[in-house]
């Protein structure tokens, strides 16, 4: 009996190994059902109790009147007054209204500032109608914000810190109207890859048929296209259980040979199947260094006529590294990785290097540049 459980378990751990090896992923990670989705709302609000870092009522003239048509809904008119009040800002209001909420239940809203104030912190938001692109209410925020960022100035000197004028109320919009139960008003189920591919495509449909047929004894996916799997519910069989028990398979998506550039960080990622046909690679960096070091020059001891004048004074330094030629190429990541780094390039050259190589046709890959 022992010698089973160790088998048993010898077997478990290769299973692991060999899963993670794979790098597989659970459907649920890779799709999402077609139909069921967040929706967007958006409002405009006032954040009241700033410390004198809100709107300049002269420059945000929508502010002051907000702030009017505000205080005459409670029975104060200032119609006839000029305010200059600095604890108030005008602020439009965004949330995500998420799939299936209900009345009653609470979602995340973020606050960004509209007008010229200079920090949020310590804020709080009026009760601000949030409205979907039908030009209907669907929830209401309000309540203290959360500002990561802060700023502060003197006279002389500043300093900052994050953005002060963009905050976060947790849970702080209560949902007043629902969407709809979509879900059991769906035609058919499909899910809808994240990254659109044909042989991923193929693999989800694979791993839920043979699922099916062990459970069920049918298949129930098809791949439609490099997008979508098309799904068949099963007799008597509940249509959320049903994805449920799909959404937790594991599937080894495939990935495009591609490679991403990003100039401004001098960030590059290289995909797993990127290769690169073997070629000769030098790099040479050219450093030019000018420097400025202006001198005074006085006039002679006991001169009458002349002045102490500053002449400019230049110094150019240039110097080029020698660049060693390398072999770079291979058949996987590591290798390409370690051709690269052989030559011992920093980010910039790497991303030289790489626009050089896919100009020559070596680069057996799409170029990114961002």
């Amino acid at each position: 009996m022992k010698t089973i459980l160790n088998w048993l378990a010898i077997g478990l751990l290769a299973l692991l190994f060999s899963v993670d090896a794979n790098a597989a992923v659970r459907i649920k990670d890779i799709t999402s059902l077609q139909g069921v989705r967040d929706n967007q709302l958006v409002g405009y609000g006032l954040v009241i109790g700033l410390l004198g870092t809100g709107d300049t009522l002269r420059n945000a003239p929508f502010t002051e009147q907000s702030l009017q048509s505000m205080l005459d809904s409670m029975g104060v008119n200032v119609r006839n007054s000029r305010l200059r009040t600095r604890n108030v800002a005008a602020v439009v209001v965004t949330a995500n209204f998420p799939a299936f909420a209900q009345k009653g239940s609470r979602i995340d809203v973020t606050v960004s500032s509209l007008g010229d104030a200079s920090s949020l912190s310590g804020g709080t938001l009026v009760a601000t109608p949030l409205m979907g692109a039908d030009g209907k209410v669907y929830a209401v925020a309000q309540g203290s914000m959360t500002v990561s960022g802060f700023s502060e100035q003197g006279a002389a000197q500043s300093v900052r810190a994050g953005v002060a004028t963009s905050g976060l109320i947790s849970n702080g919009a209560i949902v007043e109207r629902e969407i709809g139960d979509t879900f059991a008003r769906l035609p058919n189920m499909v899910l809808e890859l994240s990254n659109p591919d044909f042989k991923t495509a193929v693999r989800v449909a694979d791993a839920i048929n043979a699922f099916s047929r062990a459970r069920y004894g049918v298949k129930l996916a098809r791949e439609r296209d490099l997008r979508s799997v098309e799904l068949r519910l099963p007799k008597n069989v509940n249509m959320t259980r049903f994805i449920s028990e799909i959404e937790g398979l594991a599937v080894q998506p495939d990935t495009p040979a591609r490679v991403v550039v990003d100039e401004r960080t001098g960030t590059v990622v290289i995909g797993s199947n990127v290769q690169i046909s073997t070629v000769a690679v030098t790099h040479g960096n050219l450093v030019v260094r000018v420097t400025e070091d202006p001198f005074a020059s006085q006039p002679a001891p006991l001169s009458d006529n002349g002045d102490t004048v500053v002449l400019p004074r230049t110094t150019i330094e240039a110097e080029q590294e020698n660049g060693n030629m390398s072999i770079v190429g291979g058949t996987d990541l590591q290798t390409l990785v370690s051709g690269l780094n052989r030559i011992g390039l920093r980010p910039s050259g790497v991303i030289t290097i790489l626009q050089t190589i896919k100009t020559a046709g070596a680069l057996q890959a799409d170029l990114v540049i961002q």
